[in-house]
């Protein structure tokens, strides 16, 4: 009777570590599917294009306007700190939403609230640092 009892129980959990394996093989199988399209896709761009190099198309394109001096140019770091603010605060403010959702269930409110004002602490702390180095002076 116990072998019996020990039996259904290891099938049972066969049976759950399937249906766990299978649900990630759909994964897999989508993730092929979705390689093999693209693969499909350019390897049919590559064999019906047309193929013709000529002078003109080797000459590198500015928006119609023939290329004039070196192809180097410089970039203000400006922007990219600019971006890369916004970027950060894009995230808090991703992270501001679901605390909001836990924060109304019952039983959560003062250590979400406290996890969240540390959060918030970090950022601002982060944004003074920013400020005090000139970061965000537009100049």
């Amino acid at each position: 009777m116990r072998e019996t009892l020990g039996d259904s129980a290891v099938a049972a959990g066969h049976v759950v570590a399937a249906g766990y394996f299978r649900s990630y093989s759909v994964v897999g199988l989508l993730a092929v599917v979705g390689v093999l399209f693209v693969a499909v896709a350019f390897g049919a761009g590559r064999l019906l294009r047309p193929v013709v190099p000529t002078p003109e198309k080797l000459l590198t394109y500015e928006c119609g306007v023939d290329p004039v001096g070196e192809g180097w140019a410089h970039t203000q770091v400006r922007y990219y700190v600019y971006a890369f603010l916004y970027v950060i605060f894009a995230v808090d403010s991703i992270f501001l939403f679901p605390w909001a959702t836990v924060f109304a269930a019952p039983g959560y409110g003062a250590a979400t609230l406290v996890e969240m004002f540390v959060f918030l602490g970090f950022l601002a702390v982060g944004l003074l640092y920013a400020y005090k180095k000139g970061v965000l002076a537009w100049t």
